[in-house]
């Protein structure tokens, strides 16, 4: 959903805005609110941050990001992972890394709400392999696949024993179907409706 705005704001303007929450999102001169992360996004978000970061942060190779504001090229987005090489994570003289970043991550990854518009996600993620990206996938957990996106070639559309493509030096191994398998709570099942 668009915000109404009064006059056009520049990029520069935008980032002077305090935060919300949902975030919002420069695009094209138009701020657009992501929508609020539900369970299954949420899930599929951490488990697949804790994937990434338990063969990569160790060995100083890589680092995955949730929810992560990347400002370049004329937008500041907000992939649901971002995933940056450890030599491209900048950081002050205290060795913690800055708060603001203004280039694309090395991989990102985005989780598809049924709310959201899969062109603008997908545009997000062509910016991103447009401007030094090496991988971006879009995850769709109503059709139970993943697209892969690399640059200068065709998407590719992945599904159920499919082995993923992962950003280049990471030791990980996935499918799709491991991916969602992780939607699955094997130990409970509680039922509840929710107060309107």
């Amino acid at each position: 959903m668009a915000i109404a705005k009064p006059k056009f704001l520049t990029l520069e303007e935008f980032l002077l805005l305090p935060e919300t929450k949902p975030p919002h999102e420069y695009i094209d001169g138009e701020i657009i609110q992501k929508p609020m992360p539900k369970t299954r996004h949420s899930r599929l978000q951490s488990k697949l941050i804790n994937a990434i970061n338990s063969v990569t942060e160790s060995k100083a190779i890589a680092y995955g990001f949730p929810e992560l504001r990347c400002t370049f090229r004329g937008r500041s987005i907000i992939p649901d992972i971002a995933v940056f090489h450890w030599e491209y994570i900048e950081v002050d003289d205290t060795g913690e890394p800055l708060d603001d970043v203004c280039i694309p991550s090395n991989w990102t990854i985005e989780i598809l709400s049924p709310e959201q518009s899969s062109n603008r996600v997908m545009g997000n993620i062509l910016h991103c392999l447009n401007h030094g990206c090496q991988l971006g996938w879009l995850i769709d957990p109503e059709d139970r696949s993943i697209m892969i996106f690399q640059p200068k070639q065709q998407p590719e559309l992945y599904y159920r024993e499919d082995k993923l493509v992962v950003l280049e030096n990471i030791d990980l191994e996935l499918t799709v179907k491991q991916v969602f398998d992780w939607l699955k709570n094997r130990k409970n099942k509680f039922n509840y409706e929710c107060i309107n």
